[in-house]
């Protein structure tokens, strides 16, 4: 593989993920990986902030906008009320699960039209799995 071939990767995800944040329903993608990363079991906003690479502020902002639309609810721990603990409201697990219908129909497309395209969503879980090594790395540091 050539540098210019990872380079058309690198290009091809980004179009993909424009691809998905157009049928995101009205989620922006910050918005989008903040609800994802919860419904897949990160209910601290340390936590959230840290596996998205996040700052305080923009999650901070993020999390605000997703409990006034709704989408969220923030509490503190009973042990400690520093820490917010963040949980999916019946409306934002119905939000998600309809941006990700909609996002799953646009990669089957994709992978309908790329040769051997049913090794495309197995790469890219690895791909995940990857970035879920790369964060505990960081955090283990």
């Amino acid at each position: 593989m050539t540098n210019a071939d990872t380079v058309a990767a690198i290009r091809a995800l980004a179009r993909a993920s424009r691809i998905l944040e157009r049928v995101s329903g009205g989620l922006n993608p910050a918005q989008y990986r903040v609800l994802s990363t919860i419904a897949s079991g990160d209910e601290r906003a340390s936590r959230v902030a840290a596996r998205l690479a996040l700052g305080k502020p923009t999650i901070s902002a993020t999390v605000d906008s997703l409990c006034q639309r709704g989408l969220l609810t923030r509490t503190g721990e009973d042990a400690d009320q520093r820490v917010a603990v963040l949980r999916l409201t019946d409306a934002g697990r119905e939000q998600l699960d309809g941006v990700e219908a909609e996002m799953v129909k646009r990669i089957d497309d994709l992978r309908a039209r790329t040769p051997g395209g049913e090794q495309l969503v197995p790469a890219l879980v690895w791909l995940g799995k990857a970035l879920d090594d790369l964060y505990e790395n960081r955090i283990n540091r």
